[in-house]
């Protein structure tokens, strides 16, 4: 009998911690939103208004108290390619115009395939919530429904996030099923997000991976995106990591907190990217630029989180490089 008690004991010591996993978050769903919370962060997903990603200042790390700084992370635009929309602008829906030759663009000439830039324009989407035993999964999707001259309208957007138990961190994957041909077709995505701020009062420094460490005082006066800390695939060496973080600062203490980072898992699928003052940090990221034919897709795969050093990135990064895409079931996800 003592046996037969000691067995059950060990059972379940065994058992009980990974059945209470399921337990160690919640998720709350609301008209508006999707907000969901571990033991290490909280985090919303909005249904209305301003969308895809994770809302704006929803991002917490239970860890250090502090928060996102900007609009959102991985908030999600336009299907883009290189070349000039001037012959045809008089026929574009006012959203897919793109000017160049300003602070906003600076001087590299691109044009809308589809929009609406899905952020401020999509209005509503409908995603599906993924409860696994230890994370929680959100897929959301659009239809591109505005599109240049000669094109088709309804690419599919697709995105996959991810927010693992355990972890001060998500994973996340945009991917386009594209009805369009194009030489050099890309989605234009904030990563990890912009940057609000009075003159570096919410944050320290900025890290880019394929640049190094940048203080908060090089963002005091506006510069377009191709004056400085602009990477271009082919012009620039391919970085061994793609990472782009800032380092968070409380604007009324003062006090430095964590580093934010938003970490592309394969450098190569990154044609443009770019760090620039603009009222705020803008850190846009551009992703795909190659051939593609209508009836293929493209897709990339990131994590976005809280990280304590520069170290810890690099570590965490290389424990998942090399992957474009995501997926989650009830079983299970896993990067691809």
């Amino acid at each position: 009998m003592k046996c037969l008690a000691m067995i059950t004991v060990l059972v379940a010591c065994l058992v009980l911690p990974s059945l209470l996993r399921a337990e160690e978050y919640t998720v709350t769903e609301k008209d508006d939103e999707i907000r969901l919370s571990t033991p290490q962060y909280e985090a919303a997903v909005r249904k209305k208004g301003y969308v895809s990603g994770v809302a704006a200042g929803s991002f917490l790390d239970k860890k250090t108290g502090f928060r996102d700084a900007g609009f959102g992370l991985d908030i999600v635009d336009w299907l883009m390619e290189p070349g000039s929309d001037a012959a045809y602008r008089d026929r574009l829906d006012r959203d897919l115009v793109y000017q160049a030759g300003n602070l906003y663009h600076g001087n590299i000439v691109k044009r809308s395939i589809e929009g609406p830039q899905i952020c401020t324009r999509a209005g509503q989407l409908h995603p599906e919530v993924i409860r696994g035993k230890d994370f929680v999964a959100v897929r959301q999707a659009f239809k591109y429904h505005l599109a240049a001259p000669g094109r088709k309208t309804g690419s599919l957007w697709t995105q996959v996030l991810v927010f693992p138990v355990g972890k001060r961190y998500f994973l996340s994957m945009d991917k386009i099923d594209s009805v369009n041909s194009s030489d050099a077709m890309f989605l234009r995505i904030d990563m990890p997000g912009h940057i609000r701020h009075t003159r570096g009062d919410t944050f320290r420094q900025i890290y880019l991976s394929y640049h190094g460490t940048i203080p908060a005082e090089q963002f005091f006066d506006d510069f377009p995106p191709d004056a400085r800390f602009n990477y271009t695939r082919g012009r620039d060496k391919l970085p061994e990591r793609f990472i782009r973080a800032y380092q968070l600062r409380d604007p009324k203490t003062g006090k430095v907190g964590p580093w934010l980072a938003g970490m592309t898992l394969d450098p190569s699928v990154v044609s443009e990217a770019w760090c620039h003052q603009r009222g705020y940090v803008c850190m846009i990221e551009e992703f795909g630029g190659r051939p593609i034919k209508a009836g293929e897709s493209f897709s990339a795969a990131f994590v976005v989180g809280y990280f304590d050093s520069i170290d810890e990135m690099h570590e965490v990064y290389d424990a998942y490089k090399g992957h474009t895409a995501l997926e989650a079931t009830a079983q299970g996800w896993r990067l691809k």
